[in-house]
């Protein structure tokens, strides 16, 4: 069953979404090529707490750090650690927050200096699928709306979407339902509904769909050794469309 939220709820949620877009907005402008993994993990930490906030993924169900700092070929759950951002390089960057017990959830793909056109088109499509597959979280259309609007967008554009990572219900908890896959048909699925409150988050990548994890248990990578990247954006289901709750 998915979750409606109350009015105090979106209240709390929104704040903790405010508290996010500020951290991310921060981290975004700190990565930069010499700059570490860890030395962002480490800023964003400490803007969180300084909100009177909790850092939502640390601890969850293991995870050891604040952020998940994805680089190039690694799709979600990258590990910060000592590894600098290079030139050339493409982090993605995903965030969550816990505000009073609400949560929120986002992520950006940023470019590491000059790119290649490639990883460029990469970070545009999938920026681009995000707010396509936003557009379709209304009242009276169906989930699968959603997944379908972003694989097809992702395919015309000759790249995949990642299968083994949906996107989630979120609120009083992290993960609730529904998973939100970035693949489907349209018109399937449950209805949506005014007071949801979903994290969408394409992940697409350059090659094929696959994805492995590395020996840290946490970091998933594309299979075929090409670039991914991430976006993500919390939002509400309101009577008039969608409100996305993560950008400022």
């Amino acid at each position: 069953m998915i979750p409606l939220k109350l009015e105090e709820d979106i209240k709390f949620i929104e704040k903790s979404a405010l508290i996010l877009t500020r951290v991310l907005s921060v981290v975004r402008n700190k990565a930069v090529a010499g700059i570490s993994m860890l030395e962002l993990d480490s800023i964003a930490e400490q803007m969180i707490i300084k909100e009177a906030a909790l850092p939502a993924f640390k601890g969850y169900r293991g995870y050891p750090a604040t952020i998940c700092a994805s680089l190039n070929e690694e799709i979600v759950h990258g590990i910060p650690d000592e590894r600098v951002a290079k030139d050339g390089d493409i982090l993605s960057i995903d965030i969550g927050v816990n505000y009073s017990g609400y949560f929120a959830d986002a992520a950006i793909t940023v470019a590491i200096g000059k790119i290649t056109p490639k990883a460029k088109k990469l970070i545009d499509i999938t920026k681009q699928a995000l707010a396509k597959g936003v557009q379709k979280a209304s009242p009276g259309n169906h989930l699968g709306d959603i997944s379908y609007t972003i694989q097809n967008f992702v395919e015309q554009h000759g790249f995949s979407v990642v299968r083994e990572f949906v996107g989630h219900g979120i609120g009083k908890n992290l993960h609730e339902e529904p998973e939100i896959p970035n693949f489907g048909r349209s018109g399937t699925g449950p209805v949506l509904k005014a007071g949801m409150v979903l994290a969408i988050e394409p992940m697409v990548n350059v090659g094929i769909w696959q994805s492995k994890l590395k020996a840290n248990g946490w970091t998933a990578v594309t299979a075929d050794g090409e670039l991914s990247a991430h976006f993500e954006h919390t939002v509400l289901i309101t009577e008039k469309g969608p409100r996305i709750l993560t950008n400022g």
